[in-house]
């Protein structure tokens, strides 16, 4: 615990104007982003006698170890930054709603040549109209069948698409009369996006005028006695009625605004939010926070409208919102949602009338999600903190461990031989800070050597970190012994003095490379290596904990905890002992010890099989630099196979278009010096194919039901691990 005092900055430092203020901990993460009218007045309230300071607070400012701040121009300006920060570094100590879902909303994807109506979820994409948030995905799909009648949409896949306009025959919306089925040429593109274009308007809330019409023409084809032209008018108009009062009238002046309602006691807060369009609700969602700063309902509010709008412009921002407690002070939040919308947006508090009924509804279902919440939560608190205190019982650990890390190595007959780290915080999953490693430092299948290099190359990272930062110095280290400089490198391979912090690693959600140069200069992101574990799991027996643990000791690291959990009996082996332990087949604490276990196996046995599927899909063609995807195509069409072009003289390359002599003659060099590959395999019928059977992916072509490759036979022999 770190005396405030030691890092308190002199009052002259510190600048009397706008800005926004970072608190870092001793490890250089980013724990609180905060912006202040004042940096000097802000700052110094943080700096005061501990016991008059709120209990989050003061657990804060003792976490941290460093404080930093940027100035700017204006308040708007430290809003947006303060925005901005939160989302890079996801503080620990500052407010965070946690959506319990992602919410689906109506979509027409109007940057399509053929505009398409789908549920989506997640980003918003650019050139997409987007209605809702909607509560449920199939309230959007009840909607969408309705006013498919009269709008007939294209609502199909690209793939689905494609091969209707392929077979000349469209699906079976386009039969029944739900599709204007323009796969088939039944109406031209214009004449579909007129279409859409009218879904986008009625969605919008612009009802009134177009039903207006359809009644209009409904009377002029009865009175030209066109009576099933009209009928199916008057159904059009029923349907259309029917899907307006799914949405209740909830505001008569037809009002765009969004209410926002919070619920809250010391510990949580719960923040409701409906959406109103035309006076009518058309979407609501809500969010739950832990309280782990002193806030007032007024920042709550500011929180919630910067994570609601962050990422909004233009109409998407309404031009009213309706709150319980007005941010203090008010005037740079709402200029910011000016910004945003570049229109005026009023931001107040109903006062009466039926906008202020509207929020009391708001503000109850806030109230109840908020003791939904706590209903649920209350348990699962009770057992995560449980589990964690059996655990550091079990170790004999000083604490329990709040961070977790589990590695696991994944391979198939030792091809293919990756390892997965995967990370659990407070007894939770933390998916932005999972990693996977490439074995590079040696061939073949050797769980027990693949795992001391993972834990080299992870801890390297750590001590590189730490070295960057300063907090080790001169070659030592908190024990103060210098990591090796010899052994395995970063990258995998075997070295002396190898350079700290090169391990080719990739990223669980965006699974590109993350190369050792990707820290950059303060930068505070938790989601890096910088941080370590209290406890560090394997996936393995006695061999496993005890090559992890010769990993950390090589490195001169005796602060972190090591065990190995083994799937066969489910024991808990400690480096150094004979005998394992074993925890109680009802222990909260063997329960979270595997599901972490179970977790790094899943993630690593998923990195194995992408792997593995990209290996068995290649092709000599993809070492030709600069041959790209079209070109391979056009090759592989002009030869048939690529039998028959490695037979072909480079004049014969040169003849297929686009292709060089340059280009030719790297062609040649590349499958000159590949190994023809082993022969496709029918398992329908158990005849070999012929290579001009099989296509550049080195998939079999013959046999529509069943096309398996000899690699694909061999995987399905093999044993995953």
């Amino acid at each position: 615990m770190a005396d405030p005092s030691s890092y308190r900055p002199k009052p002259g430092q510190i600048p009397d104007s706008p800005g926004v203020y970072k608190f870092r901990d001793e490890h250089r993460r980013v724990i609180y982003v905060g912006k202040a009218k004042s940096l000097r007045q802000r700052l110094a309230s943080y700096f005061q006698d501990l016991a008059g300071l709120h209990p989050r607070t003061r657990t804060m400012v003792t976490t941290a170890a460093s404080v930093e701040w940027t100035v700017v121009s204006t308040e708007v300006e430290a809003l947006q930054l303060e925005y901005s920060w939160i989302k890079e570094f996801d503080p620990r100590f500052n407010v965070k709603y946690r959506d319990d879902k992602s919410y689906p909303y109506l979509a027409v994807t109007m940057n399509e040549e053929f505009p398409r109506v789908q549920v989506m979820r997640g980003h918003k994409r650019k050139g997409v109209r987007y209605f809702g948030p909607y509560g449920h995905a199939w309230a959007i799909r009840d909607t969408v069948d309705l006013l498919l009648r009269v709008f007939p949409v294209r609502t199909c896949s690209a793939g689905v698409f494609k091969n209707a306009a392929r077979t000349g025959r469209p699906c079976l919306l386009g039969y029944i009369g739900k599709c204007s089925a323009p796969c088939v040429g039944r109406v031209s593109a214009e004449e579909h996006r007129e279409l859409a274009e009218e879904f986008c308007d009625f969605m919008a809330g612009r009802t009134g005028t177009y039903i207006r019409r359809l009644e209009q023409r409904m009377t002029d084809a009865a009175e030209e006695m066109e009576y099933e032209r009209a009928a199916r008018l008057r159904d059009d108009i029923e349907a259309l009625k029917k899907a307006m009062e799914k949405n209740a009238v909830v505001l008569a002046d037809a009002t765009d605004a969004d209410l926002m309602a919070v619920a809250e006691d010391e510990l949580e807060a719960a923040v409701q939010i409906f959406h109103v369009r035309g006076g009518r609700v058309r979407g609501q969602r809500g969010w739950v926070t832990d309280k782990v700063e002193a806030v007032t309902t007024g920042d709550l509010v500011e929180h919630a409208l910067q994570q609601l709008y962050g990422e909004e412009t233009g109409d998407s921002v309404p031009k009213e919102v309706l709150v319980p407690a007005l941010p203090d002070p008010v005037e740079p939040v709402q200029e910011w949602l000016t910004e945003r919308r570049g229109s005026n947006v009023s931001l107040r508090i109903p006062q009466r009338g039926d906008k202020k009924a509207l929020m009391e509804t708001v503000q109850r279902n806030a109230l109840q999600a908020l003791g939904l919440h706590k209903t649920k939560r209350a348990s699962d608190l009770t057992t995560r903190s449980r589990a964690l205190e059996e655990i550091a019982g079990a170790l004999d650990l000083d604490s329990a461990p709040l961070r977790i890390e589990c590695y696991d190595i994944s391979h198939l007959q030792g091809d293919d031989v990756v390892a997965s780290m995967v990370v659990f915080e407070d007894g939770l999953q933390r998916k932005s800070e999972y990693r996977r490693f490439q074995i590079k430092g040696f061939e073949g299948q050797d769980d027990v050597r693949s795992m001391h290099e993972v834990i080299t190359r992870r801890f390297r990272r750590y001590l590189a970190e730490k070295e960057r930062t300063g907090e080790w110095t001169n070659g030592e280290n908190a024990s103060g012994d210098g990591p090796p400089r010899d052994g395995v490198s970063a990258d995998g391979t075997s070295t002396e003095s190898a350079p700290l912090g090169n391990a080719a690693l990739e990223g669980d959600t965006t699974g590109n490379a993350f190369a050792g140069n990707a820290f950059t200069e303060e930068d505070g992101r938790p989601k890096r290596f910088a941080y370590p574990p209290q406890l560090v799991v394997v996936d393995g027996g006695q061999p496993q904990v005890a090559a992890a643990k010769r990993a950390l000791d090589e490195l001169g690291i005796d602060d972190i905890a090591v065990c190995g959990l083994a799937k066969r009996l489910e024991e808990v082996w400690l480096p150094h002992e004979d005998d394992p332990v074993v925890l109680p087949r009802t222990s909260e604490g063997l329960y979270l010890l595997q599901r972490v276990r179970d977790e790094a196996h899943r993630f690593a046995i998923t990195y194995q099989r992408t792997k593995r599927a990209k290996r068995f899909k290649a092709s000599p063609l993809d070492e030709v630099p600069g041959l790209g995807e079209t070109r391979k195509q056009a090759l592989i069409k002009h030869f048939g196979s690529v039998k028959k072009l490695r037979s072909a003289t480079i004049d014969q390359i040169c003849e297929v278009p686009g292709i060089g002599r340059k280009t030719a003659e790297a062609v040649a060099v590349a499958l000159a010096q590949a190994a023809p590959a082993a022969p496709a395999v029918n398992t329908a019928t158990g005849e070999i194919m012929e290579d001009e059977e099989v296509g550049a992916s080195g998939t079999t072509t013959g046999s529509p039901e069943e096309p398996v490759t000899a690699g694909a036979s061999h995987e399905r022999r093999g044993q995953e691990t």
